[in-house]
């Protein structure tokens, strides 16, 4: 009877005061309300606080309670997203149905990539995205050794040559036609100054001599100085001797030395020429930051914002600051694709209009196309995303591979939504330039977006047993890839032909290069590709290399890159086996026979002349049946993956990777 008494007292409950009862320290009645509450009239407020009692429980209850947790989350998860997938066995082959983590580029890892260039200087980092990286990428595949050397670019004017030789004003013929000849060639691709009040400006400067004691009026148009004379020089009398222009472009670097406390449009002006000068001195470095100081001039200037009609009441002004603004913007986007570099804005702080037409015929005597430009805009923005999302570290709520279909939706959106005006039509036999180069940047965005899955296809084809198939997405992804180089290869190759191919320029180099190593992959996947792809190697390496001797730096650098890729390619299955030995690098005797048959016919010489230049168009990338699919797929079906298979060696993108050529 004892014990039973002692029971009941443990468990009768001490009564909990409320608050107003607790506050004023009386007793209280319990209830609802307590009976003070009650007659003080304010029951409402009559509140418990909760009581939390500490309980002794076994750790394996908890450990249950977790797990079944979890299956609840998980079976709550799967009602909230149904599908309507296609049966296991149906036609399409994107294999299981099954979620998995998201996952990042297979070529990007933890830690950023430095190269040494020199044993007194601290090494220079290098970005996934370069083109000279993926190159190297590709030889550590080709030779089975991952501690094979980036290149190092030593073929850059380099800054003891810009320390002497500036010139002085040349005579008002010459001046006339260096600024025509720079707004010809750059107007109708970027906006950078107002094309008729530029010309008056450089009429004036030469009447009135004085204004040349304005470094703001010299910088700018010795920066037109320096594009106009390498744009119309087709050679250099050595290979040895200075781009043409330099005089010009050394003059203008020394007037910006010291950055305006007040600038004004024109200090943006100028350092968009010389940053777009920088890239025929192959000092891409140096045209970077010359493009981080013209936005944060911008930004100063308040360009990425809309400036209120009452405080510039001229149309035209306030246009051109609209467009000047997007010229930093594509620029920062192009050159940022090219090195690797982050992304110099965001988009979400930029709360300006996109260029629109200013009614008048003065107006069109200093704007370009806008539907042109605006495509362009549009380009770049994507160019930004891909950036992000494929060679960014962040982690991304989506998986790869839905970044990857985003990023191609997006692609094949821009391309449909080109007006008529704009498009690249087959029949056309000499399409206007600035039409040539804004569907080659539209081609190196989407090699940019695929080509990591082509060299990881490359990489899985030669791992896997005789009887297991590449993932389906991975082989639409490389497709997309192909179809991209290949067409760019062509655009290339006809404007060489057609002699319109810019000597000096950089950016056809690049795209030569860029595609040509696609090529190379394709060549050497033949249930992918073509092995005729590898004939690519030796047409671009016989056009970098004579643009080269014409004194193209940049078309050098890509030139030595592709004599190292040649080199590594293998000519024999022996050379196959030999280069890897290792387990986890042991190529498959298939592959080597497919590189030796395409290599006889690669190393033969050919006019290039004679190669096919037609049969390709910008949309073949998204025409396949299997690219349609892949990007009809809804978002809870795109990861239809293992992420094994986005792995290189199975287990992580940096096993397969030196870790020599990493940061500590």
């Amino acid at each position: 009877m004892p014990p039973v008494k002692n029971q009941l007292k443990r468990e009768k409950k001490k009564p909990t005061a409320c608050h107003r009862c607790h506050t004023h320290k009386v007793k209280c009645s319990g209830g609802q309300p307590c009976s003070r509450c009650w007659q003080a009239g304010c029951g409402d407020e009559c509140q418990y606080a909760l009581r939390d009692r500490k309980l002794k429980v076994q750790e394996s209850y908890l450990d249950e309670l977790i797990t079944q947790n979890s299956q609840l989350k998980e079976q709550l998860r799967a009602l909230s997203t149904p599908r309507d997938s296609p049966p296991p066995n149906a036609p399409g082959g994107f294999g299981q149905q099954e979620s998995y983590p998201p996952l990042q580029n297979p070529l990007v890892g933890e830690r950023a990539w430095f190269y040494p260039y020199d044993p007194s200087a601290p090494p220079i980092f290098m970005g996934e995205a370069a083109c000279t990286a993926f190159a190297t990428r590709l030889r550590q595949f080709l030779t089975g050794n991952p501690s094979t050397a980036h290149v190092t670019r030593t073929q850059y004017t380099p800054e003891s040559s810009l320390l002497e030789g500036a010139t002085q004003w040349p005579g008002l013929t010459q001046a006339r036609l260096l600024v025509r000849i720079a707004s010809k060639q750059l107007s109708r691709i970027y906006h950078l100054f107002l094309r008729k009040s530029t010309i008056e400006q450089l009429e004036t400067v030469y009447r009135t001599p004085s204004l040349r004691d304005d470094p703001s009026i010299t910088c700018k148009f010795f920066a037109l100085f320096a594009l106009g004379e390498v744009y119309s020089r087709r050679s250099n009398s050595s290979p040895t001797s200075r781009v043409p222009g330099t005089m010009y472009y050394v003059r203008s670097m020394t007037l910006i030395s010291i950055l305006p406390e007040r600038p004004g449009v024109i200090h943006v002006e100028s350092l968009l020429l010389l940053a777009l000068y920088s890239y025929f001195l192959n000092r891409r470095h140096s045209g970077y930051m010359l493009i981080g100081s013209a936005m944060r001039l911008a930004l100063v200037l308040g360009l990425n914002h809309n400036i209120p009609e009452r405080q510039c009441t001229d149309p035209v002004e306030r246009q051109h600051r609209v467009r000047l603004w997007w010229a930093i913007y594509i620029f920062d986007r192009m050159c940022t694709s090219k090195i690797g570099f982050p992304l110099q804005i965001r988009d979400e702080d930029i709360h300006i209009d996109m260029p629109t037409d200013v009614i008048g015929s003065a107006a069109e005597e200093q704007f370009s196309d806008t539907a042109y430009l605006v495509a362009s805009i549009r380009l770049s923005q994507i160019i930004g995303q891909t950036i992000e999302k494929i060679y960014g570290r962040k982690p991304h709520p989506e998986s790869f591979l839905q970044r990857e279909q985003q990023l191609l939706l997006a692609l094949q959106d821009w391309l449909r939504s080109l007006p008529d005006h704009i498009k690249l039509k087959p029949e056309d036999n000499s399409p206007p330039k600035h039409i040539i180069s804004l569907h080659l940047q539209f081609n190196q965005c989407v090699i940019l977006a695929t080509r990591p899955i082509l060299l990881h296809a490359l990489f899985q084809y030669s791992h896997r047993e005789n009887n297991e198939d590449i993932p389906q997405p991975v082989i639409t992804l490389s497709e997309a890839c192909i179809h991209a180089a290949r067409h760019s290869h062509t655009l290339i190759i006809e404007e060489w032909v057609n002699g319109s191919l810019p000597i000096y320029g950089y950016f056809s180099a690049h795209y030569l290069f860029s595609s040509c190593i696609a090529l190379v992959i394709s060549g050497l996947l033949s249930h992918v590709g073509n092995t005729t792809d590898l004939e690519s190697l030796e047409t671009a390496t016989e056009i970098l290399h004579r643009m080269s001797d014409h004194g193209n730096l940049a078309a050098t650098e890509f030139y030595e890159n592709l004599k190292r890729v040649k080199e590594a390619l293998p000519t024999t299955s022996e050379d196959i086996n030999n280069n890897h030995e290792h387990p986890s690098y042991r190529i498959k005797h298939s592959l080597g026979s497919i590189s030796l048959a395409a290599g006889d016919q690669a190393i033969s010489s050919h006019p290039i002349d004679t190669l096919p230049a037609t049969g390709f168009t910008t949309e073949m990338a998204f025409l396949e049946p299997t690219m349609q699919e892949f990007l009809g797929r809804p978002d809870n079906e795109i990861d239809l993956l293992n992420p094994d298979d986005l792995l290189i060696d199975g287990s992580a993108s940096l096993a397969a990777w030196p870790t020599n050529l990493w940061a500590s």
